[in-house]
C-alpha cells in the first residue's frame, strides 16, 4: 500500500526538522538532510517509510553527538556514554561513533592532548594523575601511553609549577606545616615522593617567610 506526500513544512521549533503530511493528515518528522529527496506528491511504500525513519534516528544520533563534542572536547567513550543516555541503540551507537571517527570528528589522540596540555598550562598534575584522569574519560592505555610520550610534561618542572600558588598560601607557616602541607598537596596531585621533597625544598627557599624556622622535614 502507497501513501502520498501531501504536504512537508518545516518546524516551528526546530528548523532543521520537517514534518511529513501522508493523505493529508500529519505521520512523523524526519531531519531535512534525510528528507531532501522527498516532495508532495510522491508516494511512500511502507518499506520506504520505514527506511525514511530508520535513516531519521541515525541522524539524530549524529546531530546529538555533534552537539555534544562541540561544546568540547571529548573521547570517544564519552560520547558513546552520551549517546547510550539518550536511549539510542547499540547499532545506532555504533555507526555513529564509526562515522564520527571517519570524519576526524573524535580521535582520542588528540583528545588526550588536548587534556594534557590544558591540565599542564591551567592545573600542573602528574603523568600518574593525568593517566587516572584519561582512564576514567575511556582511553585505553595504549594511546594513554602514547599521549603522554608525546605531550607529556617534564615532571619536576610541573610539580614545580603546581606548588608555586600553595607555597605562597603556605609562606607565614613554619618550616615544618609548609613542608607538610605543600608536600601533602603535590603528593594529592600524583607526584611521588622522589619529585616532592626537592620541589618543596626549593619552593621554601623561594617563597617561605618564616616566623619560626623548624627543620623537621
Amino acid at each position: 500500500m502507497e501513501r502520498e506526500i501531501t504536504a512537508i513544512k518545516v518546524q516551528r521549533r526546530n528548523h532543521q526538522r520537517v514534518s511529513i503530511y501522508l493523505d493529508g493528515e500529519y505521520a512523523f518528522g524526519l531531519s531535512r538532510f534525510v528528507a531532501g529527496w522527498l516532495a508532495p506528491g510522491r508516494k511512500l511504500t511502507e518499506a520506504e517509510i520505514e527506511k525514511l525513519q530508520k535513516e531519521d534516528t541515525y541522524e539524530i544520533a549524529f546531530q546529538k553527538a555533534m552537539q555534544f563534542i562541540n561544546h568540547r572536547p571529548r573521547s570517544i567513550e564519552e560520547t558513546r556514554r552520551r549517546l547510550t543516555e539518550k536511549g539510542f541503540e547499540e547499532e545506532v551507537i555504533k555507526a555513529t561513533l564509526n562515522k564520527l571517527v571517519e570524519k576526524s570528528l573524535l580521535n582520542d589522540l588528540e583528545f588526550s592532548r588536548l587534556w594534557i596540555e590544558n591540565r599542564n598550562t591551567f592545573r600542573p598534575r602528574s603523568d600518574r594523575l593525568l593517566a587516572y584522569e584519561l582512564r576514567l574519560k575511556g582511553v585505553s592505555d595504549d594511546v594513554i601511553a602514547q599521549a603522554l610520550e608525546s605531550f607529556g610534561g617534564d615532571q619536576t618542572e610541573l610539580a614545580y609549577q603546581a606548588g608555586i600558588k600553595k607555597a605562597k598560601q603556605c609562606q607565614h607557616e613554619t618550616r615544618l606545616d609548609f613542608q607538610k602541607k605543600v608536600g601533602g598537596f603535590l603528593s594529592r596531585r600524583g607526584f611521588h615522593y622522589g619529585i616532592v621533597k626537592p620541589t618543596v625544598e626549593k619552593l621554601w627557599e623561594e617563597y617561605a617567610l618564616p616566623a619560626e624556622d623548624a627543620p623537621q622535614y
